[in-house]
């Protein structure tokens, strides 16, 4: 099977996420509770990495709007610390 050609594929964001609640699954119930489930089918979150300042999340750069302002309407201790185009400069 051939590869995609690079306008073809998704654009990512990368977000560093910190907080105490900040959990695979608190993640996707805090998206999925203010965005839904079609909003999340195109926000497809990604867990990326676990690092010591917290997880590293990939997310669709259309998205971007929907998924930051669920987690700052949640009510949850979690915070988007950084959002970066690559992973390397998100370090």
């Amino acid at each position: 099977m051939r590869n995609l050609k690079p306008s073809h594929r998704e654009k990512k964001r990368y977000l560093l996420i910190e907080g105490k609640d900040a959990t695979k699954e608190k993640i996707e119930k805090t998206i999925l509770d203010y965005i839904g489930i079609l909003g999340f089918a195109k926000a497809s979150p990604q867990l990326i990495k676990k690092t010591s300042k917290g997880l590293i999340l990939a997310i669709n750069r259309k998205e971007l709007d929907k998924v930051r302002a669920s987690f700052l309407l949640s009510g949850n201790k979690i915070q988007i610390k950084r959002v970066s185009g690559t992973l390397k400069s998100l370090k």
